[in-house]
């Protein structure tokens, strides 16, 4: 009896900012030799072109998956430019299949870069790439689907030094902190790389600054229903990160805030950053 596909092979998942109709031509390649059980969809509603965010979101996403897993990540400006498809060798066993511009990066680190390799598109068998501007269908699902079955990464290319990027730290001061939004969630709430154990216990108010907003006085909460429709506020996010939100609303509209824009807290000079 021939054996089922996908039977013994890695699980897959599938990133992008591509909108589910470029996700299913790349599903579509996948699951012609892998069973449909074994690809994870994780998002494919990533901002357009932005790989600073979407780096962050996948490495959020994906680090709680089991060891060997292969990611692909699909957040590509420059497809069929100077920046080539790459996989990476992870620690624990697991793969990323993606652009080398830098969205892979953080993921990699979590998991334990070993070492990385340019992806050929000749070693992979299979039609040949239609046009320049969809590796995500005609060189990452493939590869994926390749090391999904056991491929060795070195088998796709010859080794390359990742480009590297790193998610921005934090920067705690006496009686408050400094950093940056590092994502706006579909809800329009604005998260920031501020951990929110920083945050003093009882802390109740905050003062806060985002971009070129003017500095304002926000309740500290711990539920969204105690911020009271409409009112513009403060949270622990299921990042673990400060995040502004809007009960009902969208905070990122509220305070005209944008990824990259910088943020200032205070919540009293008595108080240290734990």
């Amino acid at each position: 009896m021939a054996r089922a596909p996908g039977n013994g092979s890695r699980l897959v998942t599938l990133s992008s900012d591509l909108g589910a109709a470029y996700a299913a031509q790349m599903k579509a390649i996948l699951v012609r030799t892998l069973s449909a059980g074994r690809i994870v969809d994780l998002a494919h509603d990533l901002p357009a072109h932005a790989i600073g965010e979407a780096a962050f979101v996948v490495r959020a996403m994906a680090r709680g998956f089991p060891p060997g897993t292969v990611h692909v990540v699909v957040v590509d400006p420059g497809v069929g430019g100077r920046r080539v498809p790459l996989v990476v060798d992870c620690s624990d066993g697991s793969r990323l299949v993606g652009p080398d511009n830098g969205v892979l990066y953080p993921l990699a680190e979590e998991l334990g870069l070993r070492r990385a390799f340019q992806i050929e598109p000749t070693r992979l068998g299979g039609p040949p790439r239609v046009g320049t501007t969809f590796d995500g269908r005609d060189v990452f699902a493939p590869a994926a689907a390749r090391l999904a079955r056991g491929a060795a990464p070195s088998s796709l290319g010859p080794p390359v030094a990742p480009r590297r990027y790193s998610i921005p730290v934090p920067e705690p001061r006496h009686g408050g902190a400094r950093g940056v939004v590092v994502h706006v969630d579909r809800f329009g709430n604005v998260v920031t790389n501020i951990p929110t154990a920083w945050i003093p216990p009882h802390c109740k108010e905050l003062e806060a600054t985002v971009g070129s907003a003017r500095t304002r006085r926000v309740r500290w909460v711990t539920s969204y229903e105690e911020l009271g429709p409409g009112r513009l506020g403060a949270i622990g996010s299921s990042f673990g990160l400060v995040e502004f939100a809007r009960a009902n609303g969208r905070a990122a509209d509220r305070w005209d805030a944008r990824v990259g824009g910088r943020v200032g807290l205070r919540w009293g000079a008595t108080r240290r950053v734990g």
